[in-house]
């Protein structure tokens, strides 16, 4: 994919740190712009200038959870975590409010760049004319050609992470889909060691689907292992 004319956020109080972003990630071509405080990070998310937010967790005026939070109110762009190494309650929580997927500081530079990209893939429509535009299993619908997902007729706020997660356990609805398969389809990534996010996404995709009007479960947990979409 080319990051030509891709606008990025950054939002992050060490300004130092954003200089040196800010100028690597030109060098790859994307347009940054860096905001220092959660206030400032919220109204600039929610401007409709950018594509992508890359958002540090301790903010100055919000945090932030708190910008995260009030991003995801209005908007699904695409919003990618910094978090601190090893701060497992960081990146849950992070996930929980509907960020796309997150990067323990300190990070490779390249790392960095191929997060970007991954959200970038999965958040384009890939649905062509010799494909179905829609996908249907219970009361969900899966519009492939706009991203909109619908649950009773009503319009289901899905990120595009979530939106992934849906679409690949519909598609393989009674088939297992591994921990590391699902990794790769929705986050376009490998799964890394003690890494959560595809169970948190899954867990957010659950809580929004709910059960079905008997009160029975739609997905399936098989510990260890992976995940299915229960057949009607």
């Amino acid at each position: 994919m080319s990051s030509d004319s891709v606008k990025l956020l950054l939002i992050d109080d060490d300004v130092e740190l954003c200089e040196l972003l800010i100028e690597y990630l030109a060098t790859e071509g994307y347009d940054v712009k860096a905001v220092h405080d959660g206030e400032s990070g919220v109204l600039s998310a929610l401007s409709g200038e950018y594509q992508l937010v890359l958002l540090d967790v301790t903010l100055p005026k919000l945090n932030g959870f708190d910008v995260l939070k009030k991003i995801r109110q209005t908007s699904d762009i695409p919003v990618l975590m910094l978090t601190a190494r090893g701060d497992d309650v960081d990146r849950i929580i992070g996930l929980e409010f509907g960020a796309d997927d997150y990067l323990p500081k300190p990070y490779n530079h390249r790392e960095l760049v191929a997060r970007i990209k991954a959200i970038m893939r999965r958040g384009r429509p890939q649905a062509t004319d010799s494909n179905p535009r829609t996908l249907s299993i219970d009361d969900i619908t899966l519009n492939l050609a706009n991203r909109e997902a619908t649950i009773h007729g009503e319009v289901l706020e899905l990120t595009a992470t979530e939106f992934m997660v849906l679409k690949a356990l519909i598609e393989k609805a009674g088939e297992l889909i591994s921990r590391d398969e699902l990794t790769q389809i929705a986050l376009n990534r490998r799964l890394t060691l003690y890494d959560r996010a595809i169970d948190m996404h899954v867990s957010n995709v659950r809580k929004k689907i709910g059960t079905r009007a008997d009160g029975s479960a739609r997905i399936k947990t098989v510990r260890g292992a992976g995940y299915f979409y229960i057949r009607p």
